[in-house]
């Protein structure tokens, strides 16, 4: 079989090598989701309510090479959700010495 397909053998090795390793780091991967909403909630909220900067600029400079669903600014608050791969995360502003922080439930968007 290896003599006679010598490319499928090599891309059917390397698939099992794969997927040997998406197990051995199968923990790591399943977090993997979570870190785009908190990262976005997170950076947002320290980008407009402590270097208070403007909205348009704090959201691209959240914006990832994998996008985000939504973003959501609650002003009155001083308090960001973001959704992201399937996972909502919030961030709010404490106050001037203590930046943001991530909530540790996320708020339903509107």
């Amino acid at each position: 079989m290896i003599r006679r397909h010598p490319l499928l053998s090599a891309l059917f090795l390397i698939l099992v090598l794969l997927a040997g390793l998406a197990w051995q780091n199968r923990t790591d991967l399943a977090g993997f989701p979570g870190i785009i909403g908190a990262y976005s909630a997170k950076e947002y909220c320290s980008c407009r309510y402590v270097a208070n900067n403007p909205a348009e600029y704090c959201a691209s400079y959240v914006a990832q090479y994998v996008p985000l669903s939504a973003l959501h600014e609650d002003a009155a608050h001083k308090q960001v959700t973001a959704r992201g791969m399937g996972v909502t995360k919030s961030a709010q502003w404490l106050g001037p010495r203590e930046g943001c922080q991530l909530l540790p439930q996320a708020l339903p968007l509107p």
